[in-house]
């Protein structure tokens, strides 16, 4: 009700059909400051947000491989999302995807949405009734947009951002962003929530390996050093999938390295240290998998429970010998 309350507030001077038009309960009130980009080097899309809104990824944040991007934020129309990509898969370049989604919308005024599509081009938008400060910067491949901001420094800290950030992948680079909008003054209520998502250049004939990084942090005090934490967890697990494919592979050698990078991202994680010691028990390096399995299993002692079970499928090879004396490690 409060929620409802401040949209009516915000658009009394909006006609009757205009206001039930622009808030309904689906359509959250997400002020916010996002960004949508283009990889240059290689075409990847992203699209990430922070806000003192619960689940804000789940409303602003929109994106396709080998299509697009999209941020729909102030007064959220949550359509601008899938009609905007259905627009650019057509065809529709970034101007025109946005132009078309704000001819059929009464309430663009109090809108905020941003495009990026596959050739990099870019279009934004912010309603003359965004609730200051609101604004937005373009440069290439990327553009920044920012409402209910504690000051109007937000979207050109985080464009200078983004730019100084151009050595880095772009998940990274967007997250860079999102800091630079924080450092700057961020929303005016705090923060709550955000939300990272990046999919290919090109769509596969695997789409369930199309979104290379998707992640979202619902609730939580410092929402952007969660989601960075997320971030450098996601890139530890992708050393550990790359190690399971090489022990698909039976290298384990390779295993072993990409085991050991994941560990050195996230020391204290077991099953990274678990697997490790796996591979370098599989390898004949028992006395280096003894040394890592031992803390493992004191502090869980399920990992003993499941190694007992691993030789049965194959992925634990040693001598039942060697087993014993992995079991009964103390």
């Amino acid at each position: 009700m409060k929620q409802l309350l401040l949209a009516l507030a915000l658009l009394s001077g909006l006609t009757r059909p205009v206001r039930a038009q622009v808030y309904s309960a689906t359509d959250p009130l997400a002020h916010t400051y996002s960004i949508v980009a283009r990889d240059p080097q290689t075409g990847d899309l992203a699209v990430a947000v922070q806000s003192h809104w619960f689940s804000v990824g789940t409303s602003v944040s929109w994106a396709e491989a080998g299509v697009g991007a999209i941020a729909t934020q102030s007064f959220t129309n949550k359509s601008f999302g899938p009609r905007g990509l259905a627009l650019l898969r057509s065809g529709q370049s970034a101007q025109q995807t946005l132009a078309e989604l704000l001819r059929t919308d009464e309430g663009r005024d109090v809108r905020q949405v941003a495009v990026v599509d596959r050739n990099g081009q870019v279009a934004v938008h912010t309603g003359i009734k965004c609730i200051d400060f609101a604004g937005h910067r373009t440069g290439p491949q990327f553009s920044v947009q920012a409402n209910m901001m504690l000051t109007d420094q937000v979207p050109a800290a985080m464009a200078q951002a983004y730019e100084a950030a151009a050595a880095l992948p772009l998940p990274e680079r967007v997250l860079a962003a999102l800091e630079a909008a924080q450092a700057a003054g961020g929303d005016i209520r705090g923060r709550q929530s955000a939300a990272l998502l990046v999919v290919r250049a090109q769509a596969t004939a695997e789409p369930w390996t199309d979104r290379l990084v998707d992640l979202r942090v619902e609730d939580a005090a410092e929402p952007l050093q969660e989601l960075g934490r997320l971030l450098r967890l996601h890139r530890a697990y992708e050393h550990m999938n790359a190690g399971d494919l090489a022990v698909e592979r039976n290298d384990v050698p390779g295993a072993i390295q990409e085991y050991e990078a994941a560990e050195k991202l996230f020391p204290r994680n077991l099953e990274m240290q678990y697997w490790h010691a796996i591979s370098l028990a599989n390898k004949q390096r028992l006395l280096e998998a003894l040394k890592l399995l031992r803390p493992v299993f004191r502090q869980e002692p399920n990992w003993r429970t499941l190694t007992g079970r691993l030789p049965k499928v194959g992925l634990l090879t040693v001598s039942a010998a060697e087993l014993h004396q992995i079991l009964t490690l103390r």
